[in-house]
This record gives structure tokens, sequence and C-alpha cells, in this order.
């Protein structure tokens, strides 16, 4: 249904939008800016949301569909395709298949996973406008949501039903009745378990006295939209950033995993640098991962100009983190090589065994991030149907060599048969393999023995479903792989290590403190130079993190001292 009402819409609004400009930016144009109270954003055909339980994918989990939209920056576009169609189809969206072909096939580009959707479409932007892969309870039936796109491009908005149609997957909407949310996917991450990431735009988008015409919401309310249509139970939201015209958070942060935010740093003070640190001190201090463990922040720098610019001095919005995971490759924008080198060397080092592809978006030919967007703008991904999920938090460090326990939830919709961990000692090649013993609620579970000597091991899970499906953790495997440490210290000096901080350090109004490896009651003291006790409390450690607010009468130098059933340890702290 929603075809014939797209078809509807864009022949009401074709003479009102008029002659469209060859490549439209991110953002909104003057023109578009005034079509936008006369433009019919919500629709009168009820779609309510799904009946059965949700899941929202990771962009890391594997995918069969890499869309895109044949509109303008070319070179950029078949660079794209040539990554892609290694890992999967790509489905492209034009309305000369023909004229697309014979440039993808004269750059040496098979066609053999190229598909095309015969329609136009208004601009480049696939992200924010394409659907977003859900899961019938968890690992079932592929389906799609659409949310109300923010932009009066009629063109840009039938895409979804489209792609839904072409994949014969269900398509739900939040188009109408109290429904109506309106949301954009450059400013949505998932971690494929729950939770979500976006900037408040999204609560100003849906408040009272919106553009848009859509209902006024609450952001309970909006939470339970996500809830109920993806499965979004805990939804994170920050500060938009002051020199972010888009505000979407894929400009300056990326899930790379379930625990891991890769985040865009700026030079001290300087342009969104102070507004992201505010944002990602929020994020720390009040959430953990899904594993309840602290996220883990990883930095890297945010390139300016080559003249040295930054947003706040009139230079382009640059990023490294608008990247895109498609299977087993990701691209990455690019700029210029002596900024990009550290990088893409940088990447390889957080993804080991992704095949890094670096695409210049910079570009006097093809300059994309000029129109306030890059790489992970202008690409959205379809989820393979009845995926084979592995979920495992990678181990660090051990100190022991013997019954060293993988844990993972493993699921597909036919049942698992076999599970496996493949590990190995860094430096050997050949995987030794222990096979993993089912328990309850889809967990599994292996001890391995190492050698005494092993300082690191290098390890990966393998599943086989009972449909013959298999699939592996990290999906690069066995070239990829995760790495714990085999630790030769006491348990006392173990224990230590897994009591991280004081952060920041040193400090004037809080310091935070990480128990990664510790649940049981601590006995903290604070003192001073002299000896003086200026703190005492017990505390059951459940939640692995703690703040501790600092008196303003404290200063200098203090002893952090923790005591527990591993012992005593005592930490250094500068007070400002």
């Amino acid at each position: 249904m929603k075809n014939l009402f797209a078809l509807i819409i864009i022949l009401v609004f074709s003479a009102t939008y008029g002659q469209q400009e060859d490549v439209l930016p991110k953002n909104l144009t003057q023109k578009e800016k005034n079509l936008i109270k006369d433009y019919v954003f919500k629709s009168n055909l009820r779609t309510p949301p799904p009946n059965f339980s949700v899941r929202t994918m990771a962009e890391w989990e594997e995918i069969e569909y890499l869309v895109l939209s044949w509109q303008g920056y070319q070179s950029i576009l078949r660079q794209i395709v040539a990554a892609a169609v290694n890992e999967c189809k790509v489905l492209i969206a034009t309305n000369n298949p023909s004229s697309v072909s014979s440039y993808l096939t004269q750059g040496g580009i098979s066609l053999t996973n190229v598909e095309f959707i015969n329609t136009n479409s208004n601009s480049i932007w696939m992200r924010d406008y394409a659907a977003n892969t859900v899961y019938k309870d968890g690992v079932g039936d592929r389906q799609l949501v659409d949310w109300i796109y923010n932009r009066p491009r009629p063109l840009d908005d039938a895409l979804s039903s489209f792609h839904a149609t072409h994949t014969s997957t269900p398509l739900y909407i939040t188009n109408s009745s109290t429904n109506d949310l309106v949301h954009t996917g450059g400013n949505f991450m998932s971690d494929g378990l729950g939770t979500a990431f976006s900037s408040n735009l999204i609560l100003q988008e849906n408040a009272s006295g919106n553009p848009y015409g859509v209902s006024a919401k609450t952001e309970n309310q909006i939470n339970g939209i996500m809830q109920s249509y993806m499965g979004i139970n805990r939804y994170i939201k920050m500060t938009e950033l002051p020199y972010d015209i888009i505000n979407h958070i894929d400009m300056h942060m990326k899930l790379l995993d379930e625990e891991t935010l890769l985040v865009s740093r700026y030079p001290d003070g300087v342009a969104d640098g102070p507004q992201i640190n505010q944002n990602i001190n929020y994020v720390l201090n009040n959430f953990n991962s899904v594993f309840n463990t602290p996220y883990k922040i990883k930095w890297i720098d945010a390139p300016p100009s080559a003249t040295g610019n930054y947003p706040d001095n009139n230079g382009l919005y640059r990023t490294y983190t608008n990247s895109v995971f498609i299977n087993k490759t990701v691209i990455v924008p690019t700029y210029r090589p002596e900024v990009d080198g550290p990088a893409l060397a940088y990447y390889e080092e957080l993804l080991p065994g992704y095949n890094i592809v670096g695409i210049d978006v910079d570009d006097q030919g093809a300059n994309l991030i000029s129109a306030n967007g890059a790489i992970h703008c202008i690409t959205h991904a379809i989820g393979v149907n009845n995926p084979l999920q592995i979920v495992h938090q990678p181990l660090t460090s051990v100190n022991t060599v013997v019954n060293i326990p993988i844990n993972a939830t493993i699921n597909h919709r036919s049942g698992i048969v076999l599970a496996k961990v493949f590990w190995r000692v860094e430096g050997t090649t050949a995987y030794n393999e222990v096979a993993m013993t089912a328990s309850t609620d889809n967990q599994w579970i292996a001890n391995i023995n190492v050698p005494q000597s092993a300082q690191k091991i290098q390890y990966y899970i393998w599943a086989e479903a009972n449909s013959g499906k298999t699939q592996v953790r990290p999906i690069v495997a066995p070239e990829g792989y995760w790495t714990f440490e085999v630790s030769t210290l006491s348990n006392e000096e173990f224990i230590k290590n897994q009591i991280i901080g004081p952060f920041p350090n040193p400090a004037e109004d809080f310091v935070n403190f990480q128990f990664p490896s510790i649940q049981s009651e601590i006995k903290m003291t604070i003192n001073d130079i002299t000896g003086r006790i200026l703190f005492e409390k017990s505390f059951q450690v459940n939640d692995s993190q703690l703040q501790l607010n600092l008196e303003q009468s404290w200063s200098g130098v203090l002893f952090i001292t923790f005591e527990g059933n591993f012992g005593q340890i005592t930490k250094k702290l500068v007070k400002k």
C-alpha cells in the first residue's frame, strides 16, 4: 500500500517541488525550507507496530544487500560498489540502469552481485531515508522499519517501499496516528541488543510546534515507539554539537561492537571537541554496555583542512567515524594521505582481519564532504534473513592457564547443533578447537587450557545451526580474531590491575574508577599526605563503575585505598 501512497505523494508534489537541483546536500536547501510548511509528512494510512517482539540489527552483523541511490558523486559510488560486490548484493536505485551498468563495467566491476530498482530519487543520502532491518523474535523473519523522513523529498521517501518489495520483506512505517515519528538514520546507531544512541535532535523534531505536522511527543513516548517498532529498550540521547548543522551522531561517533565507541577527537577547546567530551562523560557516568561494563572509548583525530581549519574556523566537518560495515569490509572516508595513513592504520588495529578501504570524499571532482556527509551517510544495509547470532564479550586478560571460560549467546531460529572455540598462541598459525556445551537460554560455554608459557591467546567462535547455516564471530575469522593476555601475576597483583583509575587525574570535582573483574564488597578510605582520614565507606561493587565526588576542601596528593577479599590496594590522586 505504501507504493501507491508514495506515488500519490510524488505526483501531488512534483509541481510544487519544481526542477530538482542536480545534487542535494544532506542539509535542507533554502528552497526546501520554503516547502516544509506545505509538505505532508504524515500518512492517513495506519501502520501499527509489529505484534511480536523485534530486535534491531547491529551494523557489524551479516548483511544481504548494500543499498545506494545513484545521485551524483559517481566516482565515489563506483568505488563503494567495487568494494561491496565482493561481500554482498548491491541494490542501486536509478532511472537509468543501463547507463549505470555501463559505467560500472567500464570500471572493471562485475555486475553479478548488482541489482537495480528502476526508479529515481531526490538525493544520495540513503542512510537517512532508507528503512532499518529488524528481526522477529530476535533471529527470525526479517522486517523493515521506516521512519518519517525529515526532508520534503518524496522520491527518497518512497525508496523504502521499493526495497521492501524487491526483497519480499514486510515494511512497518511510523507514519500515522500517535506513532508518527520523524527520525533519520544518520542520527541512530544500535548495538543489536536493545540499546541505541542518538542526539537530542529526535526530541526536537517530534516536540510541540515541530514543522512536520506530527503529534507532539514526550521523550517517554518516543522511547515507547522505538521499543514497539524496533525493540529498543534503552535509548541514550546526547546534546547536539554546536558546529554540526545536521546533528547526526554518525559524523562523530561509531559503534564498533557492543561495548566499543569510536569517537572523533579535536584539539583542546576546538570546534565540537568540548561538547563531544561532555557527551562521552555523560555516557560513561550514566550507562554501561549491555555486558554491564563501562564502554570502551577509542579516540580518532578529526582531520582539519589542508590549511589547518576546523568547523569553528570555516573548515568542513571532516570525520573518520562516518564509515560503513559491509560484512568483512569497512569503508572509511579519507581526505589526504598525511592524515589518512594513521587513521586507516588505527582502523586496522581496532578491527583486525577486516578489509579496510579508504575512499576520498574531499576530492575536488567529487567533494562529498562539502555537502555535509560522507560514506556512512550515502549507504544503508539490509540484513540477511534468519541470521545466526553470536554474542560474546571478548576476554582481555586472565590470570590462569587452565579452564579459561569462553561464554557466548548463540541463536538461530532452527536451533544450534554445534558450536566451537578456535584458539591459538600468538605467533603460531594453526588453531586448536574446543567444543562448546549448551546450557539454558541459548548460552554456550567452553573451557580452554593453554600452555604455561603463553602470553597472548587469539581466538574466535564458530557455530552451526540445525538448518546447516554456519557463522563465526568476529565475522572476519579466522583472519580476524580476539586477543587476550595470560598474566603470570599473583592474584593480588592481577586484581590490582582490575581496579582502573582514578580518572581524570589530576581531578577537581569528581573521579571515576572501574572494576571490570570485581564483584564483592570493598572498603574505600581516602587519606591526605599527612595520613589524615578524609573519607571512609564500604560498598558493594555490582555495576563495574564508581564515581566519587571530591570535597572542595580536599587538596594536594590524596591516597585512595581499597580493601576487600583480594587484599589491600592504594591508588594516588592529585586534587586540584
